[in-house]
């Protein structure tokens, strides 16, 4: 009796161990099934200035946090300004003679023209009437051959002065012609862009952070030559950080676009951030290496991108972190 007692619990404690097993088994497997592993991915920008010139200035350092707008360097503004002042200069000597062309040619100037014309007519007549005398002097011998050449030689030069104050009141009278009005309109729109593009390049000669960060590196020193487009600093942006993680065919559907997870970092394991998972890649590839899980480091997963809500200095580029759904 006392045989088949014993025998009985030992088939009870059996079962409760078998049941007991297979619960945590199941709690590992959904521990392990809600549990991904990646990596912080921060951005950085590499700034430079989009014109050349001589580094005045530099007032940032690496390390250094910066906040948008916030001044980083600034290069010797001289040259800058006097390519600004040629092009205010410019812009307003065409400004000038495109609204002269516009408007046409003042009537007092048509009138002197006018005058002129006049005054050279009457000259002809006068010319004219003195080589004709000369013309019939001549043949008698009252008048000598020089003096015939002569008076030729004025009318001539009367007539030419006549035509000449002709076209010329001809020109004033009848203004611009529509092609040289476009053309001055071309040559004021070429002066104004010029001084758009002088301007840009003076505030160009400051560099500005375009958003929050830190510096990460300084490649330029005061009183060097720096080159358009050439880097001057390294900026890692404080927002947005995001989390790069893999996850399992098995597993997209719990971690699906929108859903909301926590991120834990080895070096704070009791610190929880909050995130979003905010894409999922469409195409499965190999899981990296950087990836701590062995079972996992052969199979093919699918890229995910964690947006990170609550991020602080706690996060750096590239540190791994564990990802889980959110409770």
């Amino acid at each position: 009796m006392r045989k088949r007692w014993i025998a009985a619990l030992a088939l009870s404690l059996l079962a409760a161990g078998g049941t007991a097993y297979y619960l945590y088994q199941r709690a590992a497997e959904a521990a392990r099934q809600s549990t991904l592993y990646g990596n912080v991915d921060i951005r950085d920008v590499t700034l430079s200035f989009r014109v050349s010139g001589r580094l005045a200035s530099v007032l940032v350092d690496e390390g250094d946090q910066v906040q948008p707008g916030q001044m980083l360097a600034r290069l010797d503004a001289e040259p800058l300004r006097n390519s600004l002042n040629a092009a205010i200069a410019n812009e307003a000597a065409l400004a000038a003679r495109n609204a002269l062309i516009h408007k046409g040619n003042r009537s007092e100037d048509i009138e002197q023209a006018r005058a002129k014309l006049e005054a050279a007519k009457a000259a002809l007549v006068q010319a004219e009437s003195e080589y004709r005398r000369q013309s019939r002097l001549t043949p008698d011998g009252a008048s000598s051959q020089q003096q015939l050449e002569t008076a030729r030689s004025q009318r001539d030069q009367a007539l030419a002065q006549r035509d000449a104050a002709q076209q010329q009141w001809k020109l004033l009278a009848n203004g611009y012609r529509p092609e040289e009005i476009a053309e001055s309109d071309a040559q004021l729109k070429q002066a104004r862009a010029d001084l758009a593009a002088a301007r840009l390049a003076l505030r160009d000669a400051n560099l500005q952070s375009p958003s929050a960060g830190i510096i990460l590196t300084r490649a330029v020193e005061v009183g060097s030559m720096v080159q358009a487009g050439a880097p001057a600093f390294n900026l890692s942006l404080r927002q947005p950080v995001w989390v790069r993680a893999y996850v399992a065919e098995s597993q997209l559907g719990r971690f699906s676009s929108g859903t909301k997870v926590t991120i834990a970092s080895d070096s704070h394991p009791d610190k929880r951030y909050h995130g979003v998972v905010g894409f999922v890649s469409p195409t499965a590839e190999f899981t990296p290496k950087s990836v701590e899980t062995v079972d996992l480091r052969t199979a093919l997963v699918y890229r995910i991108r964690v947006v990170v809500s609550d991020a602080d200095a706690g996060l750096n580029q590239g540190m791994p972190v564990t990802v889980r759904l959110a409770s």
